[in-house]
């Protein structure tokens, strides 16, 4: 309320309980005009009534809230449903313009306010994880892969005559179809096995280089956060090759936000040599619904030339659930679930440790994998070829979500590209191996549960294969004669199909 209803409160309630209330109001909205200010994930959390205040407030800004507005125009953010225009909070509008993404809308003051902010406290939640010589960023509501896209579409701009992207191996398909659906050819670098790490192979990147001319390369793509055991690129030797060539270089950090070694290796590699941008997930680093992402780099005016490269306007949903969810976590909240991500990596890594000597496997030694993990399944693939897959079924319906099983030999054909070994980012890795993650936001239970779980599986899967092993061949006719200690000779002869026991 301003003060002039507040006065006229005052004579109809006690002027005291009516400067109380004001008082407590103030409070709320000191935090508001502290994130105006300054544009930085507040240090500690807001509660949700301070955040339904701040986004209505927003809501009554834009022109589909106004109490006599006359929308004639065929986007006048007009909803059908109340329980729509409630899950939005009446912020219809979306961001931006049809000709950029981040450009103000006159019908849409609040939603516009919206979308700057959201930039602003994320590049400020970016800094806060590691890269803090990052320059701009903006929230897109594509996910990783289309994001990508966006990239290498503008990178098109600058590299007219650029036809090929160098990727070291990655097995995982959003990634790569980015950049075919970019309409790119992408060059795939095979990895080197250093002890039981996949690392990238930086000779071969370099002969690629000098093979395929550096004019003729639109940039290099580079991987952060990867299933074990593949480990993060080598960002710093990539960045440095990347500068020696004039190429651009764009890094996948779908889920690296959550890392300080991930988000460590983009500050350095744009410290020593060349990063032009940097993407990464909302849904895996800010737990929020899938749909979004941050585009991130060093170079403001190239930041904004990608956010121009959208078309049209946007969704608004993703910025305003991940502004949500910061507003409520503050800088100190996210820390903290950082700062627990990596205890539960210490024990996911204790408890796998001990479950695969237990069953006669090893840890695969991945030190350089600050995320994922991977146990070999090599004594189980020697009881039965097929006991590998069946465990990554047996895991799923027990409800054991996000651990990979991955067999020896699969092939997969990828937009063209046939993948040798495929799930393993490498055309023939040593071992078959199950995959687990410590990602933001699990807990000592699901931890704890997948283990129990885990064992269970592998001691059904030994017992079974024991099972069949022992057991005697079947009857299939011809003629088996038993002579036994008696001297008693029985004979079989032309004995129907059938299990002898």
């Amino acid at each position: 309320m301003n003060s002039e209803n507040i006065s006229i409160c005052e004579k109809i309630v006690s002027p005291s309980y009516v400067r109380q209330g004001s008082q407590a109001r103030r409070s709320h909205e000191q935090l508001i005009r502290m994130l105006l200010e300054q544009g930085k994930c507040p240090e500690e959390g807001w509660s949700e009534s301070t955040i339904e205040l701040f986004l209505n407030e927003l809501a009554v800004m834009d022109s589909n809230n106004f109490l006599g507005n006359c929308g004639v125009g065929e986007r006048e953010g007009r909803v059908a449903s109340s329980l729509v225009a409630r899950r939005h909070y009446r912020l219809i509008h979306g961001i931006g313009r049809s000709g950029d993404i981040a450009a103000i809308q006159p019908k849409a003051a609040g939603s516009s306010l919206l979308n700057k902010l959201t930039n602003s406290v994320v590049l400020d939640v970016l800094k806060l994880s590691g890269v803090r010589s990052v320059a701009s960023c903006f929230v897109v509501p594509m996910a990783t892969g289309m994001s990508l896209t966006l990239c290498f579409l503008t990178l098109r701009l600058k590299r007219p005559k650029a036809s090929y992207i160098i990727w070291p191996r990655i097995d995982q398909k959003s990634c790569f179809k980015a950049m075919i659906t970019a309409g790119f050819e992408p060059v795939v670098v095979e990895n080197v096995l250093e002890g039981d790490e996949l690392r990238t192979d930086l000779e071969a990147v370099e002969r690629k280089v000098e093979e395929l001319g550096s004019e003729n390369i639109l940039c290099v793509h580079s991987t952060t956060s990867c299933f074990a055991p593949r480990v993060p690129d080598r960002l710093e030797e990539l960045a440095i090759m990347c500068a020696k060539y004039d190429i651009p270089h764009v890094v996948n950090n779908a889920y690296g936000v959550q890392s300080s070694k991930c988000m460590h290796l983009i500050q350095q590699g744009a410290r020593v040599g060349r990063i032009d941008a940097f993407v990464q997930s909302l849904d895996k680093n800010f737990m929020v619904p899938v749909g979004g992402a941050i585009i991130a780099g060093f170079n403001e005016s190239f930041i904004q030339e990608i956010s121009r490269m959208y078309p049209g306007r946007a969704s608004a949903s993703p910025s305003l659930d991940v502004l949500i969810t910061l507003l409520t976590l503050g800088a100190s909240g996210y820390k903290k679930l950082l700062a627990e991500r990596k205890e539960m990596y210490t024990y996911l890594a204790q408890e796998l440790n001990r479950l695969a000597e237990a069953h006669g496997e090893k840890l695969l030694h991945t030190p350089h994998n600050p995320i994922s993990l991977a146990m070999s399944l090599d004594g189980l693939q020697a009881q039965c070829d097929k006991a590998v897959t069946q465990l990554g079924s047996m895991l799923f319906t027990r409800q054991v979500s996000g651990a990979r099983v991955v067999a020896l030999g699969n092939e997969q054909i990828v937009s063209g590209h046939t993948f040798s070994g495929f799930m393993s980012h490498s055309e023939s890795y040593p071992c078959p191996y199950l995959n687990a993650a410590s990602a933001v936001g699990i807990t000592r239970d699901d931890v704890t549960l997948c283990i129990k779980r885990l064992d269970k599986c592998l001691k059904s899967l030994r017992k079974e294969s024991s099972a069949r092993s022992s057991s005697p061949l079947p009857l299939t006719g011809g003629r088996l004669t038993i002579l036994y200690p008696s001297a008693v000779r029985i004979t079989w002869s032309s004995m129907p199909k059938r299990q002898w026991r």
